[in-house]
């Protein structure tokens, strides 16, 4: 396989992910923010609860068509991209993708329509049902996407079958309870969450600086400094959650993001910064939290934290396990009926992943040198430096977050609206979920890397035989449409806040006062 090829690819998937990254968050949170705005409105029967839940449907619909219009080409890229991948794992993966697609896309886009278009129609109870079912499927879409993911960081519940020569399922279940697929979806959707809530705040924030649409703004700011302190205090402690699940399932990703290059006796510390070195792997200058890491990876304070050389060598073995899983398998290939190479495959067959991580620098993993052993070891450590410091950014807007939302609430609850310096400063975080959120992203996909599946198959393997050329064709071609695109949704964003949630009504009394010389 052409590495040229491969980084291409990755290149592109990761442009397409990240781009479709920016719109579902918003989904995921304001669909539930819509649902507290309309239940408002259901029990106290105020027309201005019922304005305001519109005019936040208004931005949703919008932010929900690019959603949905990014996230197919991210479908098709499986089997136009990474046809030995989808053909290697799709009987696991493709599973919750076609779940996705039939039970949440589907329940989603049913609703949507009703929703937008049936405030006139249908009773007020009932238009809050279709509110919570929208709700209800885009959060249904992102466990199902998840759980997908989820697969690739821990892939329980499916074998290698010698006979079919691809990945099976064997427990269903315990693919769907996945820790890991578990812990990435309450943390991404309680990151949507915060994102949605900054976006309320944020624009309300504005409309309050300018003196527009006060009782609105009033309104939406305090349901989104109530729901937004919720979320994200949700977010830092179900993160502490997704760093507990990495010990048992990642711990190469957990040594890579700590920038730890050897094992931490207990109690372990977090390293609060310092500046990893990938030329002599140490982290110089580091400033170390007592007792914190231990108690967010293990929870515990007797327990070590095993570190990136270590955790080399143990992928020296397991890749020396792995040639003669590989050679076992050419055995079974050659004669389906030879006992003797199922028997031994059966005892090193978890270890096969790692022996064809040896592909890259030769053809046949049992011809391959120590050094180039050591080489397909040291394969295994994703980009320490990107790791540590995209961690540490993404956690510290999570905690810059939770202030946000805490002054927000305190200064709602004293019917402080209008302080404004939290106003301005409500006004210029409206960017920070957005780059936590695909910080966050890039974090999880860098660190499962050099595998497309952990310990299962190498990311080189997954590619299409497709060309530079083709691919770089599909780059720029998605990158000018996908511009055009984020132009547009943007213009439509900023005009629908320009017409401010009482335009209807504007246009509405215009038409009324225009009509009367005509009467008259």
């Amino acid at each position: 396989m052409d590495l040229a090829v491969v980084d291409l690819s990755r290149l592109q998937f990761a442009l397409t992910a990240l781009y479709h990254f920016l719109f579902v968050p918003l989904t995921l949170g304001l669909s539930f923010m819509l649902v507290i705005m309309e239940s408002i409105y259901v029990m106290t029967r105020r027309p201005i609860w019922r304005t305001i839940t519109r005019f936040w449907g208004v931005l949703f619909g919008i932010n929900f068509v690019l959603g949905v219009a990014t996230g197919l080409t991210m479908e098709f890229q499986f089997g136009m991209n990474w046809s030995y991948y989808s053909h290697y794992v799709g009987d696991i993966f493709g599973a919750p993708l076609a779940i996705e697609g039939l039970m949440a896309f589907f329940l989603e886009a049913t609703f949507v329509g009703l929703m937008f278009f049936g405030w006139d129609k249908l009773k007020p109870v009932t238009h809050l049902f279709v509110t919570f079912l929208v709700a209800l499927g885009t959060n249904l879409s992102a466990l199902w996407i998840l759980i997908a993911n989820g697969w690739m960081q821990n892939p329980v519940g499916a074998a290698f079958n010698p006979d079919s020569m691809r990945m099976e399922v064997v427990d269903f279940m315990a693919v769907l309870f996945n820790p890991v697929a578990q812990a990435k979806f309450v943390h991404t959707v309680s990151a949507g969450y915060v994102c949605a809530a900054v976006f309320v705040m944020g624009v309300s924030a504005f409309y309050l600086l300018k003196g527009k649409h006060r009782g609105f703004a009033k309104r939406s700011m305090t349901v989104a400094a109530a729901f937004g302190l919720a979320s994200s205090l949700s977010v830092v402690v179900l993160g502490d959650e997704s760093g507990y699940a990495l010990t048992d399932n990642q711990k190469m990703k957990l040594a890579a993001l700590e920038a730890m290059w050897h094992t931490e006796e207990a109690p372990a510390g977090l390293t609060a910064i310092g500046f990893p070195s990938l030329e002599d792997r140490k982290t110089h200058y580091e400033i170390k939290i007592p007792y914190v890491l231990g108690l967010i990876a293990t929870r515990s304070v007797d327990k070590p934290v095993e570190g990136i050389l270590e955790l080399v060598a143990i992928a020296e073995d397991r890749i020396e396990r792995g040639v003669v899983a590989y050679d076992a398998l050419e055995k079974i290939k050659a004669d389906p009926t030879d006992m003797a190479a199922r028997g031994q495959f059966e005892t090193v067959r978890n270890d096969l992943g790692y022996g064809l991580l040896l592909k890259r620098y030769v053809e046949d993993p049992r011809l391959a040198t120590p050094d180039q052993v050591k080489l397909a070891a040291w394969s295994t450590v994703p980009n320490v430096p990107v790791m540590f410091w995209t961690f540490r950014t993404m956690a510290g807007i999570g905690f810059l977050m939770i202030g946000l939302f805490a002054t927000a609430f305190v200064l709602c609850t004293l019917r402080k609206h209008e302080t404004r310096w939290f106003l301005r400063l409500a006004v210029l975080a409206i960017p920070l979920p957005w780059i936590a959120i695909e910080f966050g992203w890039i974090l999880a996909e860098v660190g499962r890397q050099p595998w497309a599946v952990d310990g299962v198959l190498p990311t080189f393997l997954g590619a299409s035989s497709l060309t530079v050329t083709q691919l770089w064709t599909t780059i720029i071609g998605f990158t000018l449409l996908y511009g055009a695109l984020a132009v547009i949704e943007v213009g439509l964003i900023l005009k629908a806040i320009k017409k401010g949630p009482f335009h209807e009504q504007e246009a509405q009394d215009q038409s009324a006062a225009d009509a009367e010389p005509a009467v008259a």
